[in-house]
């Protein structure tokens, strides 16, 4: 494993994340595994030397959370040896203040991730999505007051437009708040539509990059591999745009040159983008977590990363 900063903060992570989103309750989402399946596939990731494991509150409509604490007191000795992000936004309840990023919410609900994961603070807490109907200061207000009080170490953020991402950087610089030291956003070689705004924008204020999606669930991955629950269920999962194959095709001949898996391609061409820290993969199996691992070793040339980034064609954005 290899370690760097997130951005330009303190915190170091390793350089592959793993997703908490598989893990869960099966009764909630159908792929997901409960504890005693996600159990060896964390472990592995732990061996592995993964510091960084993210989750949300909306995850299995909260059991992501209490199986991703529980794993990780039982698989490390001490709380300081990891890195614990969840996310805040969807709706947590049928109310009305069960959902944005309302002072009322905010709070609401990073207390309730805290007593599902069975710890006093989170590292990292991110907006899960930017909500329109909330007053930005009062969002970065809220978030800033987490992070007086010693419930969370640093704030991230997810999927949004640039020019909101921006103005909420904007507003806690103004006012001596706690600033977004990540962005979390869908970014793989299917989908790069981020290359235009965002990230040159999280380079600007020292955000580190934590794309998720980095196989395109599984789309830049299935080339000869067996077919996932999630992948046969997820529609997503399936849904192609113009030159994808040629894109997929790509990956697959550079795979074969280098003789590993695409997979390994894929994430390769990933952790080498400006920017970008640590990819957060899903994993169901063991082997995911091998793959993503070994991904580290694979150096692409530059003819190579060419090849992969030649089919690419524009699309409309998606938040």
């Amino acid at each position: 494993m290899r370690y760097i900063r997130l951005g330009s903060s303190g915190l170091t992570v390793s350089r592959i994340a793993l997703g908490m989103m598989s893990y869960g309750d099966p009764a909630a989402l159908s792929w997901a595994l409960d504890e005693r399946g996600a159990l060896p596939i964390v472990r592995r990731a732990v061996e592995a030397g993964v510091t960084l494991f993210d989750t949300a509150d909306m995850y299995c409509d909260g059991a992501s959370e209490t199986v991703t604490g529980r794993l990780l007191r039982r698989l490390f000795a001490r709380r300081e040896d990891y890195v614990l992000a969840s996310k805040v936004y969807y709706p947590t309840g049928p109310g009305a203040n069960d959902r944005g990023l309302s002072r009322k919410h905010i709070v609401a609900a990073a207390e309730a991730s805290l007593r599902r994961l069975g710890t006093d603070h989170l590292d990292l807490y991110q907006v899960h999505r930017w909500d329109p109907d909330t007053p930005a200061d009062e969002t970065m207000r809220a978030l800033d007051d987490l992070v007086r009080a010693g419930k969370v170490r640093y704030l991230g953020a997810s999927l949004m437009p640039a020019w909101r991402f921006a103005l909420a950087q904007y507003t806690a610089a103004g006012n001596g708040w706690a600033r977004f030291v990540s962005m979390q956003t869908r970014y793989n070689l299917v989908y790069r539509e981020e290359e235009r705004e965002m990230l040159p924008c999280c380079a600007d204020q020292g955000v580190g990059v934590l794309p998720y999606s980095p196989l395109a669930r599984g789309r830049l991955a299935r080339a000869g591999a067996e077919p996932t629950a999630r992948s046969e269920t997820d529609a997503a999962a399936r849904r192609a745009a113009d030159g994808d194959d040629e894109i997929v095709a790509a990956v697959r001949a550079v795979a074969a040159e280098h003789g590993v898996p695409p997979a390994r391609v894929a994430l390769a061409w990933l952790l080498g983008r400006p920017g970008v820290c640590a990819p957060i993969i899903g994993a169901t199996r063991t082997g995911h977590i091998d793959d993503a691992v070994a991904a580290l070793d694979v150096t692409l040339t530059g003819e190579q990363a060419a090849r992969l980034e030649a089919p690419y064609r524009a699309r409309e954005p998606r938040y």
